[in-house]
């Protein structure tokens, strides 16, 4: 069976970064009309990675993004200039660089410091083969794929779960995914008739993009994340995937992520660890 020691570095970090680029273009271009206006969005395809604008972002930063550089084209003073004139004419609070850091040209640190970047959190790339059994999951949840009749309730999981704000515009971009828009596939976890747990499928090509998980303090140990990765991992095996992508924020110190120690246990492999590049205006 074809495993993470197969490929090249390079290899890895196309598939692990094109899999993230594309399901944040994919999440952020899928937002309602009135979502893209009320929070003042943009979406752009430049140097072959994209750049994603929230000028109103509720987050102060999150949702403004520029990744998946350094695959098919060199990162550049140029491109760089171009991805800081777009996050400083929307004014969000910040924009994050993620670039990989095989991608890093050797000037980055003089760009760094011309364009007022500060290196932020550390975060974790994992890939594994779809091939790979995961790890059989039990939980007294209902775990199964939403609908539309429950497309606000996910929405509302996905941000209290991830500690992001419940603004009503944020909502209708979540509940979007909900319902398929931008190629996803949304799971939910029931408990009774109450949705508590929440997570994201995308594919791309060759590669599915385990994009988000989130489950109510309340309803935690109770197994969805396991669920979760369970019925991901066949699902994107249907859809003809090879390998399946994720990221999460990497430990440090006396910190622990419980989500990285789901992913290991799913048969993830870290590949390498990524830096936020963080611009403040």
């Amino acid at each position: 069976m074809t495993d993470v020691s197969s490929l090249t570095a390079a290899e890895a970090t196309q598939l692990a970064e094109s899999a993230e680029a594309e399901f944040m273009f994919a999440l952020e271009s899928a937002a309602p009309p009135e979502a893209q206006r009320a929070l003042r969005m943009s979406q752009a395809r430049l140097g072959g990675g994209v750049v994603l604008v929230m000028g109103e972002d509720p987050t102060g930063g999150y949702w403004n993004k520029a990744l998946g550089f350094g695959v098919t084209e060199p990162v550049t003073e140029d491109l760089v200039a171009d991805v800081v004139g777009r996050f400083r004419t929307a004014g969000p609070p910040a924009g994050v660089l993620q670039v990989a850091p095989s991608a890093l040209p050797e000037a980055w640190p003089d760009l760094c410091a011309r364009h007022g970047i500060t290196a932020g959190q550390v975060w974790a790339k994992l890939l594994r083969p779809a091939g790979l059994d995961p790890e059989r999951a039990t939980t007294d949840l209902a775990v199964g794929a939403v609908g539309p009749s429950d497309a606000d309730a996910y929405a509302r999981v996905y941000a209290r779960g991830f500690g992001m704000p419940e603004d009503p515009h944020l909502l209708t971009m979540f509940a979007a995914a909900a319902v398929g828009a931008g190629g996803f596939t949304a799971y939910g976890a029931w408990d009774g008739d109450r949705l508590v747990a929440a997570a994201q499928l995308h594919v791309a090509g060759p590669v599915a993009a385990f994009c988000g998980a989130a489950t109510l303090e309340e309803a935690r140990r109770r197994g969805a994340q396991s669920a979760f990765m369970q019925r991901r991992v066949g699902d994107a095996r249907a859809a003809g995937c090879a390998w399946l992508s994720a990221e999460t924020w990497q430990e440090g110190g006396e910190e622990h992520n419980p989500s990285l120690h789901n992913m290991r246990r799913a048969g993830f492999v870290e590949v390498y660890d990524r830096v936020n590049w963080v611009w403040r205006p």
